[in-house]
C-alpha cells in the first residue's frame, strides 16, 4: 500500500468569506469546507495548468512549423520517391 505525504495548509480569511464559503460547500453538498476549498482551489489549479501547457505546445509548433519553412533543407530520398509517385498519380 502507498503511503501518500500529508502537508498541511492554513489561510486567515475574513469572518464573512468564511461563512460565504460555508454556504457554498453547504449548498453543493460537500462534506466539510475543507473539500469544497480543495475541490475548487484543484479546479482551477487544472484548468490554469492545462491552459498554460496548450500555450506551451502551441508556442513550440509555431518555432518548429516556422523553422521548417525557413530553412534550406535538401529533401532527402525518401521525399523526393514521395513526390516522384504523386506527379504519376496526377499524370495518369
Amino acid at each position: 500500500m502507498q503511503h501518500t505525504a500529508i502537508s498541511r495548509f492554513d489561510a486567515r480569511i475574513p469572518k464573512a468569506q468564511k461563512l460565504y464559503f460555508e454556504k457554498a460547500a453547504q449548498l453543493g453538498r460537500y462534506r466539510s469546507l475543507t473539500d469544497f476549498v480543495f475541490s475548487s482551489a484543484m479546479e482551477k489549479a487544472r484548468a490554469i495548468i492545462s491552459e498554460n501547457e496548450q500555450i506551451l505546445a502551441s508556442q513550440r509548433d509555431s518555432e518548429v512549423f516556422f523553422q521548417a519553412i525557413f530553412q534550406q533543407i535538401e529533401p532527402n530520398q525518401a521525399l523526393m520517391e514521395a513526390s516522384s509517385e504523386y506527379n504519376q498519380l496526377l499524370a495518369e
